[in-house]
């Protein structure tokens, strides 16, 4: 016999004996709930709620400031070439992304650009995520444009507007500022809840319902980008159903489409489907993701110039960009009554989906995001815009009821739709 046969004879008859007195349940109960502390008192709870020290402030400026706690901590050789390469591919593709968001916000193309600078240097000192990168969203862009085309639509008739050209800077001029109002009011609105701590509310965002609204989200955006793709000019819709109405507008008008333009978009959508699927299958023997976002760009570019589409083709270019930056303008707070509810509704939508994505990313990378300094980040641009235990019974479900309320009642009312679904599921179950 071993040395290990041994050791298991002797651990298999060896025994414990525990000597402690007999309990009866109400000994029990009472020494599990006995308190040995003497909870504090009214004055002393106010004395340590006011009471000024070093680390106190130093926790409060973590929180409003985090790039003083992470910053310090940085490991510059490590991290510096990823965030590098992380940073010149993000900002290639907030180029042509900027341009096109605008476009669904009913703006000129150039304040997608505006919106694609200050976020990110925003973001940089009040972030919380390692891998979000705050700035124009297609979803939030579209409640903005639909906002901007119901206060001022295409056919408003402006005083002073003497010939088309001047029609259309005067309305365009009309609509940044219903943009400008409705964001900034959006971030007040989150700005308050972040430092009221309301960050909570995160909890109710459950993996399938994240995963139903993006994906109809994903097919507002694309109904609403077809008239692009495909050259032809048709009513902006917003609200319920605007999905089906958009998509039935463009139908009905296909055969005035622009060949043209619509065999320049499926070209650029092929580079960049299939540069995706190249950086996936080679990613671990290329040392950086090729910048297809960039390539696409400059493709694109060059074809419009050197063909010269927008004469020989009638293909719509976005034109001539002024240099420089705007001035600092103040925004017209009387039109908040107009855009209030809708600003709720953006300030919720934006919320949710950039705490889904960065928790979603956190997890994946195995840190934490603050979802109350996601609300305060927020507000600091002026364009952007779980934990709750489900059961596969339930995960079609939700997604289910999500994708559809989302898709046909408007991204806002479906959100909101969506929630007190998943809230009423959750408590039948409960009580089943």
């Amino acid at each position: 016999m071993d040395h290990a046969e041994e050791n298991e004879i002797l651990a298999a008859t060896q025994r414990y004996y525990v000597e402690r007195p007999i309990f009866s349940h109400p000994v029990l109960q009472e020494r599990l709930h006995q308190k040995d502390k003497i909870p504090d008192s009214i004055g002393d709870k106010l004395k340590q709620a006011f009471t000024c020290t070093p680390k106190k402030i130093r926790n409060i400026i973590y929180m409003f400031l985090p790039i003083t706690k992470w910053l310090p901590a940085y490991k510059f050789k490590e991290y510096v070439l990823g965030d590098l390469v992380s940073g010149i591919s993000t900002g290639v593709l907030q180029l042509p992304q900027g341009l096109a968001f605008a476009m669904l916000a009913a703006v000129p193309p150039i304040f997608g650009l505006y919106s694609s600078f200050y976020p990110v240097i925003m973001y940089c000192f009040f972030g919380t995520s390692r891998h979000i990168s705050i700035g124009p969203f297609a979803v939030i862009s579209l409640m903005i444009g639909g906002v901007a085309v119901r206060l001022v639509p295409d056919d408003i008739v402006i005083p002073g507007g003497v010939n088309a050209t001047n029609g259309t800077e005067a309305r365009d001029a009309l609509r940044v500022k219903v943009a400008m109002s409705v964001t900034l009011l959006s971030g007040i609105i989150q700005f308050c809840l972040g430092v009221c701590r309301f960050g909570f509310v995160a909890i109710y965002l459950t993996e399938p319902l994240v995963r139903g609204f993006t994906t109809a989200a994903a097919v507002h955006v694309f109904t609403s980008m077809l008239k692009y793709l495909f050259g032809v000019k048709t009513k902006r819709y917003s609200g319920i159903f605007s999905v089906v109405y958009s998509t039935v507008a463009v139908l009905q008008n296909v055969k005035n489409l622009n060949v043209c333009s619509l065999g320049v978009g499926l070209m650029v959508f092929g580079l960049l489907l299939g540069g995706k699927e190249f950086n996936e299958r080679f990613k671990e023997k290329l040392p950086a993701p090729i910048p297809l976002e960039f390539f696409a760009v400059v493709m694109g570019t060059g074809i419009s110039a050197g063909f010269n589409l927008k004469e020989s083709y009638n293909v719509d270019v976005v034109g001539t960009l002024p240099l420089g930056l705007l001035p600092p303008a103040n925004p017209d707070t009387s039109l908040f009554h107009l855009v209030y509810v809708d600003a709720i509704a953006i300030a919720i939508v934006g919320f949710s989906v950039t705490i889904s994505m960065a928790k979603t990313l956190a997890n994946k990378h195995g840190y934490q995001v603050d979802g109350n300094q996601v609300k305060i980040i927020i507000f600091l641009q002026m364009f952007h815009s779980s934990t709750i235990t489900m059961t596969q019974w339930l995960t079609p479900t939700i997604w289910l009821t999500t994708f559809v309320s989302s898709l046909f009642l408007g991204l806002d009312y479906g959100l909101i739709t969506a929630v007190i679904i998943a809230l009423l599921t959750v408590i039948y179950r409960t009580q089943r």
